[in-house]
């Protein structure tokens, strides 16, 4: 069987690794238009804020393991067009600019996701840069130290995580976000305020309800918004999120309204012999059971996994994702796991929540840390729907448990009394996670008794 897997990034790696361990008498062929493949963008701010020392760190293979799993690897190669119907692909090699057709019997889409440029005059100024590619990165880092204050458009995790990292190295910053709150699709209000508490601390101005209009040049850049406000700085970063890269199967396969190709169980898509995997496609979304555009670098090593899987036959299904997701801001973990408040009531969901803060562990041990929990359920069936975490305490951890609940349907009923152990070094005779369920059940029980 020949299979071409267009793309390389983390889901394109992961196939191929998966293709050629299990049947290495598989033809696999990979075209990739850069120049590199595997590349963490979740590690650039570890790159700028001084953390790790290399951004080629952030590289966890080349293609030269590829190669040594025998696959034929054309890096620097553009696919111009695929052909489904007659399972065709036209290829140009961008250093000798010779174009040529290739045909495969399978096809996987891997090509991943573009950052958004949005509606903003002034956006192709030399010094307004986007951020997720390796090229990206490096450029930001380079035109960082020459540039003392940075401006941030966007304050999702690559905007938070940026805030922090330029706070960290003595920078000016200004954290401008659109909406009311940070971090919107992650955490609820409450836990939005702590951490922009914990930014306003380090000096970042946060500037929020101020959507960009226009970036005007001069010797400081002025960004102007909607608003009638303005901000200055020497460098602006745009973060303002990504897109499906699938342009080349657009009108072939079933997508979605926001161009995201929709796949089944087995990540095939409505051709039986095109699947996708990573941040090309959707996911299934446990906590509501729809198919939803998640572009994370988790689901797609697990979507190229499965798309390896299954080329040779429906194998494995695949199990969906809670978006499970965490990161290190000033020395403390955010973690959280499916659905926030405000995004459950908005999906119709009769939904509550409950916060738990307190200490993780006993408070006569020598030292200790604060935690804080929101816990999300729905008040109907009580099942578990989503969990927010915040501590200096590594709670990490504690959100992947979570993330098993909702995968299994669990309720708080069983969050409260599941075995989980107890060490005064770890936690109290009840986990933090039976008691901040412990805790909804006796909302939910009050509710009755009125």
């Amino acid at each position: 069987m020949k299979v071409i897997v267009v793309g390389c990034t983390h889901a394109g790696t992961a196939a191929v690794e998966q293709i050629l361990k299990k049947h290495p008498e598989t033809d696999v062929t990979v075209y990739e238009r850069e120049d590199n493949i595997a590349f963490l963008s979740c590690g650039i701010a570890l790159y700028l804020g001084r953390i790790v020392n290399s951004l080629e760190d952030m590289f966890y293979a080349d293609p030269t393991t590829l190669e040594g799993y025998g696959a034929k690897v054309h890096m620097k190669h553009n696919v111009l067009k695929i052909d489904t119907k007659n399972k065709k692909i036209l290829v140009q090699d961008l250093e000798t600019q010779d174009i040529f057709e290739d045909t495969y019997d399978k096809l996987i889409m891997s090509t991943g996701s573009e950052v958004g440029i949005p509606p903003i005059g002034g956006m192709d100024n030399p010094r307004v840069l986007l951020c997720k590619s390796y090229d990206q990165a490096k450029k930001i880092y380079e035109s960082a130290l020459n540039y003392p204050s940075i401006a941030i458009v966007g304050a999702g995790y690559v905007g938070v995580e940026l805030a922090e990292s330029y706070a960290n190295t003595v920078h000016d910053v200004t954290l401008i976000q659109s909406r009311d709150q940070i971090l919107n699709n992650y955490v609820d209000d409450g836990l939005s305020d702590a951490i922009i508490e914990q930014l306003k601390e380090h000096d970042v101005k946060v500037q929020l309800g101020e959507r960009v209009s226009e970036i005007e040049d001069g010797d400081q850049l002025t960004i102007k918004t909607k608003a009638g406000h303005a901000y200055k700085a020497d460098l602006v970063i745009v973060c303002t999120g990504f897109f499906a890269n699938t342009d080349l199967l657009r009108g072939q396969v079933q997508m979605d309204g926001y161009g995201a190709i929709i796949i089944n169980d087995y990540m095939q898509t409505s051709d039986p012999d095109v699947y996708a995997a990573g941040d090309s496609c959707v996911v299934k979304f446990n906590p509501t059971g729809e198919l939803k555009y998640v572009p994370l670098a988790s689901s797609a090593v697990r979507q190229g996994n499965l798309a390896g899987i299954n080329i040779f036959g429906n194998i494995r299904k695949y199990m969906g994702t809670q978006s499970t997701t965490a990161m290190e801001i000033f020395g403390y973990t955010l973690a959280e796991t499916g659905l926030t408040l405000k995004k459950a009531i908005a999906n119709g969901i009769n939904a509550d929540y409950v916060v738990y803060h307190d200490y993780y562990r006993p408070i006569y041990m020598p030292t200790n840390d604060m935690l804080t929990i929101y816990l999300i359920y729905d008040k109907d069936t009580r099942k578990v729907l989503g969990a927010q975490l915040f501590s200096k305490h590594e709670v990490a951890q504690s959100a992947n448990a979570i993330s098993i609940c909702i995968q299994n349907n669990n309720t708080i009923d069983d969050l409260a009394y599941v075995d989980m152990l107890f060490q005064p070094n770890y936690d109290n005779p009840f986990n933090y996670l039976n008691l901040v369920a412990q805790q909804a059940i006796a909302k939910e029980d009050a509710v009755k008794v009125e």
